[in-house]
């Protein structure tokens, strides 16, 4: 196999690790802290998890290894879409495992959960572990979506681990796999089954976090890599100045990569769906927002400009919203296979308008069709609109075209306006891992089997003092009924990890707001450039702009 110079030179990286984590791990001691409780719903959540609720947070600390040993067999799985460091954890993990005991194994079971249930498995050595150090992407073992939720899943897990003499289980993954990995701990200790579960934070939608989790890994590198690419496009504009270039990002339940791009690039606009919802902003109070910018700028002779939006925004927008509930309940069930049968868009067209209320209508009319038929498109396993297929890159920038025509008839507008569109998201995902996500990650493998050293379960592996040097990060773990709360999934209670949103009084946005005025009408671009690896650790080893921000 070919290998670029980069990977070459990537392989050879040593990630830094947290002060406590160094020096072997026969001099790492465990420090237990307070008891804890799930951050709403308390009483529910304790009854759900009457066997895993409640523990202490820990923190490892220099001192004398007061585990007991013994021969450890591990598993370990790749859950949901890729984020950049995902081989580092299992590599964090694995060289953790073997300086423990050089007897002591790793599982790598393929293709996400399905390989936990049908026993596909590759064990790692040296050898193949030492090709995938501080790389992108999730092809170590490959990723899956499938969930570990029913007792006949969880009774399958433990037959494989029971063939293996496996002990622990490690989960990566983002919000759902966690909660997968808590209730799966919950039914291993219930069984008392001696399988203990630890989950690892992934996601670069940002959207797994709380005031123990300060970042998910990868979404250093996602908005990194994003943001080179919209300082790429902004230059380009600012060379070219003819063109508004609408682009989307990842981020479909938060805008919190939106946000990020936006503290690194200033763009003239960015679209931030939680102050949408909270403001209750329209269709049309949007398409007027963007719309004053373009014609401020255009007034300045500047008739080019870049626009970022969030993938879920639509979601956000509350008429929109209550028209994607009446489309779902309109496609119920065969409903579906009527719809798509009828021979012609006009068809289908008529039998909208008979089904939709009036005012979703009237929201329904002002989309350009092209976005209408989106709507309309294969639905998810649940028979809901699948929302990311929505282009609403163009569904603004037509909207805005719409808008601006309306003034220079008006000859309240007199300039050009041409666009190009872009969506970034998979360009992100198995990107390089900068050297914030390389060393993070290995610091969340290393400390996931120190927890498992330690006997934990269903604890989340958790480093944080982000925003200092490696040096100075803090190891330890927490349960993940700390971040549960209850909420209504297809029709039932369901204990979940609360997502976090971007929260419109936090520093982060309130310093996006101080300045975006300013932005939207000059040309205030930052070219942020490519991830560098090598050099000072003032160029090399920052973190995000949220995380600063939130650390002031």
């Amino acid at each position: 196999m070919k290998i670029s110079s980069l990977q070459k030179a990537r392989y050879q990286y040593t990630p830094k690790l947290p002060a406590m984590l160094k020096g072997g791990v026969a001099n790492i001691s465990v420090k237990e802290g307070a008891q804890t409780q799930s951050v709403a719903d308390q009483e529910k959540i304790k009854a759900l998890f009457p066997h895993t609720y409640g523990k202490r947070e820990i923190t490892f600390q220099k001192g004398e290894n007061t585990s007991i040993a013994k021969k450890q067999a591990v598993a370990v799985i790749l859950s949901g879409g890729q984020a950049p460091g995902g081989h580092n954890v299992i590599c964090g993990l694995y060289d953790a495992l073997k300086a423990t005991n050089p007897e002591n194994q790793l599982y790598g079971f393929k293709s996400g959960p399905i390989g936990l249930l049908t026993d596909n498995y590759l064990l790692f050595d040296d050898e193949y572990i030492d090709q995938f150090r501080n790389t992108g992407g999730f092809d170590i073992i490959g990723s899956g979506r499938d969930k570990l939720e029913t007792v006949e899943h969880f009774e399958t897990v433990a037959k494989v681990c029971k063939k293996h003499d496996i002990n622990a289980v490690v989960i990566i993954g983002g919000d759902d796999s966690n909660t997968n990995a808590a209730v799966l701990a919950e039914y291993f200790a219930a069984k008392d089954y001696g399988i203990q579960v630890i989950g690892c934070p992934k996601t670069i939608d940002g959207d797994l976090k709380n005031e123990d989790i300060e970042c998910s890994f990868g979404f250093d590198t996602a908005t990194k890599t994003y943001s080179e690419i919209i300082g790429n496009i902004a230059r380009d504009s600012n060379s070219a100045k003819k063109y508004w270039h609408f682009i989307k990002v990842m981020g479909r339940s938060a805008s919190h990569v939106a946000l990020e791009c936006a503290l690194k690039t200033q763009p003239n606009i960015c679209l931030i769906s939680e102050e949408i919802a909270a403001k209750k902003m329209s269709l049309s109070a949007i398409t007027d927002y963007i719309a004053d910018s373009v014609a401020a700028r255009a007034a300045n002779g500047n008739n080019f400009g870049i626009a970022v939006i969030p993938e879920g925004i639509v979601e956000f927008i509350p008429e929109f919203s209550v028209l994607i509930a009446e489309i779902n309940e309109l496609l119920a069930g065969t409903k579906a296979d009527e719809f798509n049968a009828l021979p012609s868009w006009e068809a289908k067209y008529a039998l909208i308008e008979k089904g939709l209320t009036e005012h979703s209508m009237e929201v329904f009319a002002l989309l350009p069709q092209n976005i209408q038929q989106q709507l309309f498109l294969d639905r998810d396993p649940h028979g809901n609109v699948q929302v990311s297929l929505i282009e609403s890159e163009k569904l603004f920038s037509a909207l805005v075209k719409e808008n601006l025509a309306k003034r220079k008839a008006n000859g309240t507008y007199k300039g050009n306006f041409r666009t190009l569109h872009h969506f970034l998201g998979y360009e992100g995902r198995s990107a390089f891992p900068s050297n914030f996500d390389a060393d993070y990650c290995y610091s969340l493998g290393y400390n996931a089997f120190m927890l498992i050293q330690y006997g934990y379960n269903g604890y989340l592996s958790k480093v944080s003092n982000l925003s200092k040097s490696a040096e100075q990060w803090v190891a330890g773990g927490m349960p993940i009924t700390k971040m549960m709360n209850i909420e209504r999934r297809h029709g039932e209670d369901k204990p979940v990890i609360k997502k976090a949103l971007v929260e419109l009084d936090g520093n982060p946005f309130k310093y996006f707001a101080a300045h975006r005025e300013k932005w939207a009408v000059e040309t205030a671009f930052v070219y942020p450039g490519a991830i560098q690896y090598y050099g000072p650790a003032e160029v090399c080893d920052i973190t995000t702009k949220t995380l600063a921000l939130e650390k002031q």
